[in-house]
């Protein structure tokens, strides 16, 4: 299971995994059960350079589609094409196996994202 309090957050409910200059990416439980069931998952190439804000991909479900959101600027470095062969890992592994894509990021990039106490309470809320 993974620790949820090691992870950052975004309003975007994204969540990422910092470990010094990577971070993994991946929507949180709370994006995927309010998605509904996961059906289609595209996502930057390897190298794209990507803005904090800006799109850089789609999500679609039985519900609904949506755009995915950088979370932080940086370069695209691993794409995980297990997501975009079976999407529904998305709704069965938010954490683990669900996660989206690798960014190298700027030192101190990561300082303005949520912890899990404020993105608990932004979805309570």
């Amino acid at each position: 299971m993974t620790d949820l309090t090691a992870l950052k957050y975004t309003e975007e409910h994204e969540w990422l995994a910092i470990d010094g200059a990577s971070a993994t990416v991946g929507i949180t439980d709370f994006a995927a059960e309010k998605l509904g069931d996961v059906v289609f998952v595209e996502l930057p190439a390897v190298g794209t350079e990507i803005t904090a804000g800006s799109v850089i991909g789609e999500i679609e479900s039985t519900k609904s589609v949506g755009e995915l959101y950088a979370p932080l600027a940086g370069t695209v470095t691993e794409v995980n094409d297990a997501v975009v062969d079976d999407p529904s890992l998305v709704n069965a592994e938010p954490f683990a196996g669900g996660w989206l894509i690798k960014i190298a990021i700027a030192e101190g990039a990561a300082d303005v994202l949520l912890d899990r106490d404020a993105y608990v309470a932004l979805t309570e809320g």
